[in-house]
């Protein structure tokens, strides 16, 4: 009996541990965006270059909203003038998947000029991205474009990594859309934190990429 109640009191404090856990991860990832969140071109401030975060165009055989709303998003972006360049950062691990092309594809049939976009293929993490953004494109200051939840993690790893980052946030889809990818997220900004302990690096850095400071 002592044994069972001896593992019962682990286990509560293994739940009890993890939820506190979560919750200060959480709670200091949203304390850092606190006043860096904009959903409105009129109110945001120009940044010289925006930072689109990649997701899949389809899921499961249908339209991703993420997808669609960040697009929108970038365009409106750039169509009000508050970012003059941008950088799509997305997953291009495989031949047959290429976030950032098929991103910019879509922004140029939104009518943006290709001239003003590059491409990071192996933003294969919002980790990766953030760190790419200053090691790769040269970038200490930029708008992040992604939903809040997710802005809310990027401008806080861009603030470990010495990046003056906000965000524009895309539409959210409704909360069923969302379930999954909110879940995912809890545990995602507890692997920030694990990131910045053990000093994780890029899967890929290479060569530098010049953005104009037109």
């Amino acid at each position: 009996m002592r044994k069972k109640n001896f593992f019962l009191l682990i286990l509560l404090l293994v739940i009890v541990g993890t939820a506190c856990t979560v919750y200060l991860c959480n709670k200091m990832i949203a304390d850092a965006a606190e006043n860096k969140l904009y959903s409105d071109t009129r109110s945001i401030p120009f940044n010289r270059v925006g930072l689109l975060l990649g997701t899949s165009k389809f899921v499961n055989g249908r339209n991703n909203p993420f997808y669609d709303y960040r697009i929108r998003a970038a365009a409106d972006l750039l169509k009000a003038n508050k970012i003059k360049y941008l950088v799509i950062s997305g997953d291009n691990s495989r031949k047959e998947y290429d976030e950032p092309t098929s991103m910019r594809f879509d922004l140029m049939k939104a009518g943006i000029d290709s001239t003003v976009i590059y491409l990071d293929y192996a933003g294969f993490r919002t980790f990766d991205s953030v760190v790419r953004l200053k090691d790769i494109f040269g970038q200490d200051s930029v708008t992040i474009i992604s939903q809040p939840f997710h802005n809310e993690r990027a401008i806080y790893i861009a603030g470990k990594e010495g990046v003056s980052a906000i965000g524009f946030n895309a539409a959210d889809p409704s909360p069923r859309q969302a379930f999954r990818t909110q879940m995912r997220e809890k545990l995602a900004r507890v692997k920030v934190f694990l990131d910045l302990w053990f000093g994780k690096k890029p899967k890929f850095l290479g060569d530098k990429v010049d953005i104009p400071n037109l």
